[in-house]
Formats: C-alpha cells, sequence, structure tokens
C-alpha cells in the first residue's frame, strides 16, 4: 500500500499529487449531496473547495457549465491527474 503512493521511492511530490487528486475526487463526490451548513460533512467539503477552487477557476472561465454540468471540473482534473502520472512520477 505505501508503495502505491511512492513512498518506498521517495517521490514526495508524485505524493503530494496524488493526495491532490484524491482531494478532487472527494469535491466531485461531495458535489452530488445537498449540503447545508449544519451538515457534519460541510467542514470537509469548505476544505475541499478551498484546496481545489484555485486550479478549478481558471478552467471554469475557460468552460463556463452547460445545462447544469460543470465540466470545467473534470478537465482540471484530467489536466491534474496527467501531470502527476507523467510529470511527477519521474521526479
Amino acid at each position: 500500500m505505501i508503495a502505491a503512493f511512492g513512498f518506498a521511492s521517495g517521490n514526495v511530490f508524485y505524493v503530494i499529487g496524488q493526495l491532490y487528486v484524491m482531494v478532487l475526487v472527494v469535491r466531485a463526490v461531495l458535489s452530488w449531496f445537498p449540503m447545508s451548513a449544519e451538515s457534519a460533512l460541510a467542514p470537509v467539503a469548505r476544505v475541499a473547495f478551498v484546496l481545489t477552487e484555485p486550479i478549478v477557476a481558471p478552467f471554469r472561465r475557460l468552460i463556463p457549465p452547460m445545462g447544469g454540468l460543470d465540466l470545467s471540473f473534470l478537465v482540471a482534473f484530467l489536466v491534474v491527474e496527467v501531470i502527476v502520472q507523467t510529470v511527477l512520477v519521474r521526479l
């Protein structure tokens, strides 16, 4: 399990990239559910939003939501994943 995240190779950048991808997934999953400020998951959603919005926002400016579907998140996710899997894995 530890080797799967790159700890065995000592690649800290890859591990941080993988953790960021996981935060993106958490944000995506939490966005599917209505959430009030009193919800137990509201703090988790806030942290995920704060950590990922700087990456997602530029894509949202380029790709506006279509019919209530935010494709900019999907593009941001794919770009981050490609960077992690092609660049950071080699560091």
